[in-house]
C-alpha cells in the first residue's frame, strides 16, 4: 500500500534487534519478524523442509516431523557453501512472505510499518525497503551475549559471529544505527527517536 514506509529493522547475531523489534511495536509499529518467516518456511510437511532434507539429510528431520535446528546450525555455522544452500531454500519464502505483508497493510498510524531482517545486507534485499535501522553493539559484546543467552562455548560463539556481515559494517549501510550497548532505558529512548524521525519522513 502506498503511503506506508517499509522499515527494515537488521543487526547482527545477538545484538539487540529484537528487543528493539518489540519496543518499536509497542509504540504502534506494525512488525514482522522475518525469523518466524523461516521457521514456517520448514515447517513439518513443507516443500521448504523436504528440500533441507535432500540437501542436508533426512536425520535433521525428528520424529515429530519437526526440523532440528539446532543439529542444522552446527552444519551450517561452519561450511559457507551450505549456510548458502539453506538461504536459497529459506529466502525466496521470507521474502515473498514480507512483500505480501506490507502489500496487505491498511491504514497504519504513524505510516510506518517494520519487517526485522537478520540478515538483509547479506542477502542483498535492502533495496526492497524504503529505510534501514540497524541494532548495533560492540562485537565483544555480541559474543557475551550469545554465550549466555544460548550457552555456547566462547569459541562457538565467535564462529558464528563471524558467519554474518561485521555489525560495524551493517551500521556504516544503514539509515539509522540504536546503540544497544547501554541501558534498557538507553535503547528505549534512542527507538522512539528513530520512530520519531521515521514518523517525519526522515
Amino acid at each position: 500500500m502506498s503511503g506506508v514506509r517499509r522499515v527494515a529493522l537488521t543487526g547482527g547475531i545477538a545484538s539487540g534487534k529484537s528487543y528493539c523489534r518489540r519496543r518499536f511495536e509497542a509504540l504502534g509499529v506494525p512488525t514482522l519478524d522475518a525469523d518466524q518467516l523461516a521457521r514456517e518456511a520448514v515447517a513439518p510437511g513443507t516443500p521448504g523442509l523436504r528440500a533441507v532434507a535432500a540437501r542436508f539429510g533426512a536425520h535433521l528431520v525428528r520424529r515429530d516431523g519437526h526440523l532440528d535446528r539446532a543439529a542444522l546450525a552446527g552444519v551450517i555455522f561452519h561450511d559457507p557453501a551450505a549456510r548458502r544452500d539453506l538461504e536459497a531454500i529459506v529466502h525466496p519464502f521470507v521474502y515473498e512472505a514480507i512483500t505480501a505483508w506490507f502489500d496487505g497493510l491498511r491504514r497504519v498510524e504513524g505510516g510506518v510499518a517494520l519487517a526485522d531482517v537478520p540478515l538483509l545486507f547479506e542477502t542483498g534485499h535492502e533495496g526492497d525497503f524504503d529505510r534501514v535501522v540497524v541494532a548495533s553493539c560492540p562485537p565483544e559484546m555480541q559474543v557475551a551475549r550469545l554465550c549466555e543467552r544460548d550457552g555456547l562455548p566462547e569459541a562457538e560463539a565467535h564462529a558464528r559471529l563471524a558467519s554474518q556481515m561485521p555489525i560495524e559494517d551493517k551500521a556504516r549501510r544503514a539509515d539509522f544505527v540504536i546503540d544497544t550497548s547501554g541501558t534498557f532505558e538507553a535503547t528505549d529512548a534512542a527507538v522512539a527517536a528513530v520512530l520519531t524521525d521515521l514518523r517525519a519522513g526522515r
